[in-house]
């Protein structure tokens, strides 16, 4: 089993359980529903592969957004209906995820820079902010270590952790391999947004349009409503495996950067003593040391570093819960004005 670090690996892992059931009985019509953020989506051309882009408009400095690994550049509706008030912003879908090209290979550090160079080529920018999260933090930081004079800024979205850690990594699996959704849970699309809201928002974190965006983008459902994740299996063991092995070179980067670090990885108030309390022993045994060691090696490795702990958030609630504040901080941080006080 490779190292996966979203609800895809969940839904991997649960994935025989849910086509054990068989076929059976036609799920009602998805389409009735769609996604009323106000972006276009284009595609962008170029080293024999397309990258799907999310163009949410506005006027301002741009800023390019990289989300994580088995993620959808979905999860950034909500905050990108912020940001697009004073600036231009968009997001990409990296090589396999979202409606990007999924060729069979490759997945390495160097064609996923490459890719993200792709995108900024291809919209014309010559110089904009990236904001990376989860292991989109990878690519923003070889990005700007590379490319140091295209890059204005770069903001660290729970992404300021390197995630090559072995140490990290063996109890994060661990983990992971409990905390999957049971077969109920893949019955319709109304059953999993009920167990990844539980699982990775918290019972208190509001769910939004964007959020439903991301779900129904990270798992399609055939005519009975059965999950089937994206990316495929073969991705995520590509993209995994450069995961594992890519490590950061903070000192590479000149940018100024901001680094926001959410309260607790997974939420823990789980109906599931048992369960509630693994989650638990994660945070506080795994979690809180890879946390503080990673905020004191970026505060000594990155030239400009601006670190800011979020209080009450997990590792998926930091991107989409209260996004005005978020958005606002951001904003702040791009404009070179001083950060408000994280005020949740």
């Amino acid at each position: 089993m490779t190292r996966l670090t979203t609800f895809a690996v969940c839904l991997l892992l649960a994935l025989p359980a849910a086509v054990a059931r068989g076929q059976g009985t036609p799920a009602p019509d998805a389409s009735a529903w769609s996604d009323s953020s106000p972006h276009r989506v284009y595609f962008i051309s170029g080293r024999a592969i397309q990258l799907q882009c999310l163009d949410w408009g506005g006027h301002g400095p741009a800023i390019v957004m990289v989300h994580g690994l088995g993620d959808s550049p979905h999860i950034f509706d909500d905050l990108a209906n912020r940001l697009r008030q004073h600036f231009r912003v968009y997001a990409y879908a990296r090589r396999g995820h979202g409606r990007s090209d999924a060729p069979l290979a490759p997945y390495d550090d160097i064609t996923l820079i490459d890719d993200l160079l792709q995108v900024i080529d291809g919209l014309r920018l010559q110089r904009t902010s990236l904001i990376g999260w989860g292991m989109g933090g990878n690519e923003v930081t070889a990005f700007a270590g590379r490319y140091p004079d295209r890059v204005n800024k770069i903001i660290y979205l729970d992404g300021g952790y390197d995630w090559s850690t072995s140490s990290f990594f063996k109890a994060f699996h661990k983990i992971m391999s409990v905390n999957t959704p049971n077969p109920a849970a893949l019955r319709s699309i109304d059953s999993l947004r009920v167990w990844w809201h539980a699982a990775w928002l918290g019972s208190d974190a509001p769910w939004t349009n964007g959020l439903e965006a991301y779900l129904r983008d990270v798992a399609h459902l055939d005519m009975y409503g059965h999950v089937s994740p994206v990316p495929t299996p073969q991705v995520y063991w590509a993209v995994s495996t450069t995961m594992g092995t890519w490590r950061r070179e903070y000192k590479k980067v000149q940018a100024p950067a901001l680094a926001l670090y959410a309260s607790t990885f997974f939420p823990t108030d789980r109906s599931d003593p048992v369960l509630a309390k693994q989650l638990r022993d994660f945070e506080q045994n795994t979690m809180v040391p890879f946390r503080r060691a990673s905020i004191e090696r970026i505060q000594k490795e990155l030239r400009n570093v601006k670190v800011v702990e979020m209080p009450n958030r997990t590792h998926m609630s930091i991107g989409t819960e209260d996004v005005d504040s978020l958005a606002a901080m951001i904003g702040a941080f791009v404009m070179g004005a001083a950060l408000p006080a994280p005020g949740y």
